[in-house]
């Protein structure tokens, strides 16, 4: 067998074997990823693998594996903890077990976290032809007139409801949730006037804002996005402190070594810090990590976990 320097692989919409340690023999491998958010963690994963084959000089093979339950089972229990075979993945996995969602693995202590990679905000967007200009004009309409305001998401459980409930649950005000079949449906319905308000996915409602269709608010990122510098963050829009957007990120099967885990980690930081990689994820709405360790990806995975969980609690929200 050819040998070399690293043991790699990604995914969770993306699996794909890699070599990660000097210690490790090369061998080729793949990335699989599935589950929701397809678009923006394919784009992220083959960004990432197209700078990771240049830095470490090694092949990263991206792989679909769709939202089968049966792949997930069997990449949760089965692979190697060898540092070849990573799972990409997205925030679809603290926000399905926030749900109670049958995954047949669990998310917590069948995986580990490597390496935080991107976030995907929402953008706050009311109808162009709406009144409402901020969102605390939003949330004093939402006061004066309660159970009166309507909101949009792309269906029961996905980010859009999650974030629309943290709002309401924040700002303590009552709104009608309406549940769509997707992001498309809900922000043709945005666009008609049909509902007041959404949090919708950047890459979704970007064009929309840009043909004046729609007006932003304020996004649910700490940070702006590059893609929307003149739209201020919920808590600049003074709404506290307000982190909602999606994650994206490589996680390795439980029994990884953490000094492969570690390898992983900063070879990522360093792809981190390349301006093009961060012009990409931009491009297709996110923005990029800041440089982490695996520790404090693990940190955040759980607080998200608890964020969600007292969210879906709160709002009695039940999967369907």
């Amino acid at each position: 067998m050819q040998r070399g320097p690293w043991p790699w692989s990604r995914s969770i919409f993306d699996a794909a074997h890699i070599v990660t340690s000097a210690d490790l023999p090369y061998k080729s491998g793949a990335l699989g990823r599935g589950m929701a958010c397809r678009g923006l963690v394919d784009v992220a994963a083959r960004q990432l693998a197209n700078r990771l084959q240049v830095t470490m000089g090694q092949p990263i093979v991206v792989e679909k594996a769709g939202a089968n339950g049966n792949y997930w089972r069997r990449f949760g229990s089965q692979a190697a903890a060898d540092g070849y075979t990573l799972l990409f993945s997205s925030s679809a996995l603290t926000t399905g077990t926030a749900m109670g969602a049958k995954m047949q693995f669990n998310a917590v202590t069948d995986l580990e976290r490597v390496s935080l990679v991107a976030h995907a905000p929402s953008v706050l967007v009311v109808q162009q032809a709406s009144s409402i200009q901020t969102a605390k004009e939003l949330v004093e309409r939402a006061r004066k007139e309660p159970g009166k305001l309507s909101y949009a998401s792309a269906g029961i459980g996905s980010p859009a409801h999650l974030t629309g409930e943290l709002f309401k649950a924040n700002e303590k005000i009552f709104v009608l949730h309406v549940p769509y079949t997707g992001a498309p449906a809900a922000m043709t319905d945005q666009i008609a006037g049909r509902v007041d308000y959404q949090f919708a996915n950047v890459a979704v409602a970007l064009p929309q804002i840009k043909a004046e269709k729609v007006r932003a608010l304020a996004v649910t990122s700490p940070q702006r996005m590059t893609s929307l510098p003149q739209v201020p963050t919920m808590s600049e829009a003074g709404m506290g402190r307000f982190d909602a957007a999606q994650w994206i990120g490589l996680l390795a099967p439980k029994g990884t070594d953490q000094s492969i885990k570690n390898k992983w980690a900063s070879e990522i930081n360093k792809v981190l810090e390349n301006k093009d990689f961060e012009a990409a994820l931009s491009n297709a709405g996110m923005n990029t990590a800041k440089p982490g360790t695996a520790e404090g990806f693990d940190t955040y995975f759980k607080q998200e976990l608890l964020q969600w969980k007292t969210v879906v609690k709160t709002a009695n929200i039940q999967p369907e």
